[in-house]
């Protein structure tokens, strides 16, 4: 126990528990690498002894910061706010703490101004989790000797990206939605200005095309249920409406409850197909089949190269994490669900049914 005049420190920990400076360590850094019981012991002592790691003592000693700079926009939203915990995970992990600068509008001004203080913290790296074109045309601009590692949307010639291969995910949606035996698939987008919206778009269009159907108009959202509920029922207007891909599993809800209200009956009338696979998507009404992003390995291979570069001094290599489609209720006919003819997306992986 050390004296109550100074406060514990990592080797009293190690000493109470019976374990190397190394392993306290990787326990306070979470690695998977400890044993249950060892893990148990050392943050029983760590509890005793009332340790609470120095930070700045730690960082005048080995001249590092060990932190890593996050700049997002969007994170009210599912998509970027599952990319930053998955992105803290993974930095957690690695040894590294996060400094978040979250920005309503990511364009040239509000992009320096963030940068600017996150370099102020003398962050090691650079995590840039970029949703819109105005973010792109920043990071084109990007002044900086910080490693910088970009979730979704680099400029040409930009930094590393690692992204979901959106382009794949929609055209997995758009083709598992002509399977079932439609004339045409509608899409509902996100905001025209977002870099996954425009993906998105690009998948269900080649795909359309590539199968010889009619290409409707698009209908744009702005990612809320309100949006998909207000497209819904513009679209049940027409009376010919079959199959909807929707860009996010909220607007999807919002166009289960616009088709309800309009007289269609989802999977009978329309089928659904959403893009996501937020944790409430299985318990909609009818559960929902949608497209799945990744997030935690889109956390794990961000960490992963931006701690290369700063380590090892690697030049990583942009990394594309690929889509899942996963199949529900809500884009199969009933008689194939009764038959139980699901599982297969018709693309290079199969799909899961749940």
């Amino acid at each position: 126990m050390p004296p109550a005049a100074r406060p514990a420190t990592m080797g009293d920990v190690a000493a109470a528990a019976g374990v190397s400076h190394q392993t306290v360590s990787r326990v306070l850094n979470d690695s998977d690498s400890v044993r249950p019981h060892t893990r148990e012991r050392v943050l029983a002592a760590i509890q005793d002894l009332g340790y609470r790691r120095n930070i700045a003592a730690r960082a005048l000693v080995t001249r590092r910061s060990h932190t890593i700079g996050v700049i997002s926009s969007g994170t009210q939203l599912y998509g970027p706010a599952s990319v930053i915990f998955a992105v803290e995970q993974a930095a957690r992990r690695a040894g590294y703490y996060l400094s978040i600068a979250s920005e309503r509008v990511l364009d040239g001004r509000s992009f320096r101004a963030a940068l600017q203080r996150l370099e102020e913290q003398s962050v090691e790296g650079l995590v840039v989790i970029s949703t819109e074109e105005q973010a792109k045309s920043a990071l084109a601009q990007l002044s900086t000797s910080l490693p910088t590692i970009v979730v979704e949307g680099a400029a040409d010639g930009g930094p590393p990206t690692v992204s979901v291969d959106q382009v794949d995910g929609a055209a997995q949606a758009t083709r598992h939605l002509l399977e079932q035996g439609v004339r045409t698939v509608h899409h509902v987008s996100g905001p025209r200005s977002w870099i996954e919206s425009q993906a998105r778009v690009r998948g269900w269009r080649r795909t359309l095309e590539e199968a010889g159907a009619p290409v409707p108009d698009v209908l744009r959202g702005d990612w809320s249920p309100a949006s998909g509920y207000a497209a819904a029922r513009q679209l049940a207007e027409h009376g010919d409406v079959e199959a909807v891909f929707v860009s996010n599993d909220p607007m999807a809800l919002g166009v289960l409850r616009g088709l309800e209200e309009s007289g269609l009956r989802v999977p009978d009338d329309v089928l659904v197909v959403g893009f996501d696979d937020v944790p409430e998507a299985a318990y909609y009404g009818p559960p929902l089949t949608t497209v799945r992003q990744n997030f935690e390995e889109l956390g794990r291979r961000s960490i992963e190269l931006l701690v290369g570069q700063l380590t090892d001094g690697v030049q990583p290599q942009s990394v594309t994490v690929p889509a899942e489609l996963v199949v529900r209720r809500s884009s199969l006919r009933p008689s194939t669900t009764k038959t139980g003819k699901a599982g297969r997306t018709g693309s290079k992986r199969p799909g899961r049914t749940t």
